[in-house]
């Protein structure tokens, strides 16, 4: 004679395997978010953005480079999946106001030293979306060095008002 599980047993297997899944997933996200991206001297660390709203068609991309050669390198141009087309920009207060403008010979990145694109600092422009960016999501991007070559990169999608990632936080996972 065989026996049907009780109706409650059911549900509790059923939330346990939405919470294993659940978990996995995360588990395979914060994986992205600890992968090492490097040529040569230059390594990427933590490339992010932020979530945004339907029908935006601007967003930023943020990270850290690092350089561990003794000749200073430059990021010179980017591409991402998602979006037409990407640009290196920088920010700065003049007189009391915040300006963005674009840096069209690149960014320079010093020898054995390293750079933050941040938000409120020097950023990739993501322009032209082909579609929003939803929390939670990766996408990819490549980063052009003028010694180094490309850096294949995955960028981390956090909330509308994410604040930067800790230097340590992929060691915290």
């Amino acid at each position: 004679m065989t026996s049907t599980p009780h109706p409650e047993l059911r549900r509790i297997a059923a939330a346990f395997a939405v919470f294993a899944v659940s978990a996995l997933a995360g588990l395979t996200g914060q994986a992205a978010l600890a992968e090492e991206f490097k040529a040569g001297a230059i390594s990427v660390e933590q490339p992010w953005s932020r979530a945004t709203p339907g029908g935006a068609k601007v967003a930023a991309g943020y990270l850290t480079i690092k350089n561990d050669a003794a000749i200073p390198d430059r990021l010179v141009s980017a591409r991402v999946e998602v979006a037409g087309r990407a640009e290196i920009h920088e920010m700065s207060m003049n007189d009391g106001v915040m300006q963005m403008r674009p840096l069209p010979e690149g960014l320079a990145v010093p020898a054995n030293g390293s750079v933050a694109l941040a938000p409120g600092s020097s950023h990739l422009m993501l322009l032209d979306l082909k579609r929003p960016l939803r929390d939670g999501e990766t996408f990819s991007g490549t980063l052009t060095f003028e010694k180094a070559g490309t850096v294949d990169v995955t960028f981390a999608v956090r909330g509308i008002g994410a604040k930067a990632p800790e230097a340590n936080e992929h060691q915290q996972h």
